[in-house]
């Protein structure tokens, strides 16, 4: 037997000492060369790697040596104990994330403390009646222990990318912080250094204290931001009930949901959140489904309907059979996909990537230029321009805000889509569905109900009403196609009897043949019919005001009648389709249905562009031509009957309602099935793009404006230099101010049908 090759397996490991996007490109270069891994994407946002193996010849060893080899520590992984859907789903490395950021916060108040101390001693050196001589041998004991306590971070990090020939932001600071403390301790150990030169032995201990602390403030303000980014991921978990009325036997007992199973009986009295997704035992009541789909009313749920976990009851009481809970539950899944999204990348973030491999080299080299240029050509003190001139430019420069611009702004936007119920899969996912300009909607389960049932029956050549649903419904019943449920379920309700159908043959998107009674039935378009033999010209006409699909049915090759089955058009299907001809999106419906229904429902809505009559296979070849125009194509489908032509799209967006959700099977998934969510998709996608385009022109254009004022550029105009103090003040700035625009998309309106002012 042929032996078949393992899947290949993904999952994630934190990164710690990761500051900018050096360290980024750093790891996912050292991951993709490791033998095994297929892909690696490597998020500063989350600080996680995320990588793709072939499990036959790497596992998560081979991947941490990876890390390690590039220089960097992995995080120790919280193990579950149970299935329970936790806050450590929402972000596994929160109390490692809060230790540290309380560290920061430590750190950056002690140094700036400390800095400000050293500054106004210095200022005032009358508050103590020392000469400065002597002054800076009491400066020199708390400057150097901000150094190296509150610093040691970047020496640290700087040390261990020497060691492997790299260097980063860290390299930076390092650099920085200690050409100035080392030129500070210089002149207080052998003042005769400068005294001899005519120069005053002034020192730079409160800027080197003054840099570490701005810097340690800004990752701890940069930290806290990036905390509420991935805050949406925690309110999802927080929807979830924490205990459930479990019955067993004729009792009831409280227990916490991880303690309830698949096939446990759970009571949810009125006012209470459903705690499993499950199976209606008995009961009725109506159920809030909002905080998951957005419906803002609430679904009626009775005996043998199912019911979501993290819903809420109404007014009656239910008793639930559980089928999924925990991290298996609709929610749990929600939960994983949005996490999975918030680590990936925009294919836009390659833009900053290619300018990040040379970004720090050049500083430092920049650096070097600028010394040597004060040195050579500037006023006096020589020495002391130029060491100032040259930390400013390895302070100012900010590799940090380039790797934060596009995972910061994906993080906010897919949990704001999820807040409305639409799941984006990532930020390649996001990129492509802010920049579609066709939107082709499938009809049945999209801008329809998808729940058919039998209207006007059109009897011929002398058969009976009665007659004809009989004989289509008992021809039928070996069908799943939701036009022979109505049929089935129509022939049930009039009470009539159906015949045991044989030879039963289906032909995809066009019709059945079975033999009942002895007599041969044909059940299905007029195409199918005719195909086969049968006059069709006969039959009376439909209403063409009512969007409803026509079945024909012949009997030993006679036409016996027509059965029209009408679909109820979507509350809102109308609105969604002016949403998006308002972005200027091109709105087209493609069916398989016959041509006058199809354009009796795209008249409803406000279509234009009708292709009806389109099988199932033939409806990605339509996306291709589409796409062949230079059109970016979006397709809307129930995820199943449409696949092919949801992966031919650009973007898939699948219509999903209740636990039958498709989370793995497109690029985006409406939760609760409104079709206005198409609109909120682009919309979240267009805003976010938005942010991640000012986000990079800030990052670059931050550098590019910035570090030539460092190395001296308004000098010969104005007089100005730019103070290293001053320069870490602006590095962090850069940084927090991405991550804050990036924050500004949690007020972006997301509710179906709100419109884009925003």
């Amino acid at each position: 037997m042929p032996v078949t090759a393992p899947e290949p397996i993904e999952f994630s490991v934190g990164v710690e000492g990761m500051t900018c996007a050096s360290c980024v490109n750093r790891v996912e270069r050292f991951l993709r060369k490791a033998e095994g891994v297929a892909s690696a994407n490597v998020n500063l946002a989350t600080e996680r790697a995320t990588v793709l193996v072939d499990p036959a010849v790497a596992g998560r060893a081979e991947v941490e040596a990876a890390i390690e080899a590039a220089g960097y520590d992995v995080r120790p992984e919280r193990r579950h104990e149970t299935g329970a859907l936790t806050l450590d789903d929402a972000d596994p490395d929160a109390d490692l994330r809060a230790r540290e950021m309380r560290e920061l916060g430590v750190k950056a108040l002690v140094s700036v403390v400390i800095a400000l101390a050293i500054m106004a001693l210095m200022l005032w050196p009358d508050l103590l009646g020392l000469p400065m001589t002597e002054l800076n041998w009491l400066l020199l004991v708390p400057a150097t222990f901000v150094q190296f306590w509150a610093g040691g971070v970047f020496l640290r990090a700087s040390v261990r990318q020497a060691r492997h020939r790299t260097v980063s932001m860290d390299t930076l600071v390092a650099l920085g912080t200690m050409a100035a403390w080392g030129y500070s301790t210089a002149v207080t150990l052998a003042p005769s250094l400068v005294t001899d030169a005519g120069i005053e032995p002034m020192t730079y201990f409160d800027s080197s204290a003054m840099i570490i602390g701005l810097i340690l403030a800004g990752r701890w303000m940069e930290a806290r931001a990036k905390a509420r980014a991935s805050g949406a991921v925690a309110a999802l978990v927080g929807l979830g009930a924490r205990t459930a009325r479990r019955v067993e036997g004729g009792t009831e007992i409280d227990v916490p949901v991880e303690d309830v199973h698949p096939g446990d009986l759970v009571r949810v009295r009125p006012g209470e959140k459903v705690p499993v997704d499950g199976v209606v035992v008995s009961g009725s009541s109506s159920v809030d489904e909002s905080m998951l789909t957005g419906e803002p009313l609430p679904a009626s749920r009775t005996a043998g309907d199912t019911v979501i976990g993290a819903t809420v009851n109404g007014s009656g009481t239910l008793v639930v059979r559980a089928t999924h809970v925990g991290r298996d539950a609709v929610l749990g899944q929600i939960v994983r996909m949005v996490r999975e999204a918030q680590g990936t990348k925009a294919p836009i973030q390659r833009v900053a990537d290619r300018v990040i491999d040379w970004f720090v080299p050049l500083v430092i080299a920049l650096a070097a230029v600028t010394f040597a240029a004060w040195w050579l050509i500037g006023p006096e003190p020589l020495l002391t321009n130029a060491l100032v001139s040259a930390i400013s430019v390895l302070i100012i420069a900010c590799p940090c805000a380039m790797g934060l611009a596009t995972p910061t702004a994906v993080m906010v936007g897919t949990g704001r889509a999820a807040d409305a119920g639409v799941l984006i899969r990532g930020g390649e996912a996001l990129e492509a569905a802010g920049e579609i300009d066709v939107v082709v909607f499938d009809k049945t389960g999209t801008l329809t109900a998808g729940k058919p049932g039998l209207g006007a029956v059109r009897p011929l050549n002398g058969f009976a009403a009665d007659e004809v649903v009989a004989l289509a419904a008992s021809a039928e019943r070996g069908s799943e196609h939701p036009l022979a449920s109505a049929i089935v379920s129509e022939a049930e309700g009039r009470g009539l009897a159906l015949a045991e159908a044989t030879d039963f043959e289906a032909v995809t998107g066009r019709g059945v043949r079975a033999r009942v009674d002895g007599r041969e039935v044909l059940v299905g378009n007029a195409g199918f019919l005719s195909a086969k033999g049968v006059d069709v010209t006969g039959l009376p006409p439909a209403d063409p005001r009512t969007p409803a699909t026509t079945v024909l049915v012949a009997v030993e090759g006679t036409a016996a009648g027509a059965l029209d089955i009408s679909d109820a058009i979507k509350p809102g299907a109308q609105e969604a389709v002016a949403e998006l001809r308002g972005h200027g999106v091109e709105v087209h419906l493609l069916s398989g249905d016959s041509l006058a229904t199809a354009r009796a429902v795209a008249a409803a809505v406000g279509i234009e562009h009708v292709t009806a009559e389109v099988l199932p296979a033939d409806k990605s070849a339509h996306i291709e031509r589409l796409q062949a125009q230079g059109r970016r194509v979006a397709m809307v489908g129930d995820g199943i009957n449409d696949a092919p032509a949801l992966a031919r799209a650009d973007v898939g967006i699948a219509i999903g309602t209740g636990t039958d959700i498709a989370l793995e099977a497109s690029d985006i998934t409406l939760v609760g099935g409104d079709p206005r969510l198409v609109g909120t998709a682009v919309r979240v996608s267009r805003g976010t793009l938005r942010v991640i385009r000012q986000n990079l022109g800030w990052a670059f254009g931050y550098n590019v404006i910035l570090i030539p004022v460092a190395m001296g550029l308004l000098y010969p105009f104005f007089g100005l230099r730019l103070d290293p103090i001053l320069a870490a003040a602006a590095m962090a700035f850069s940084s927090v101010s991405v991550v804050l625009n990036s924050l500004r998309l949690r007020r972006m309106p997301v509710s179906p049908g709100s419109a884009e002012d925003w």
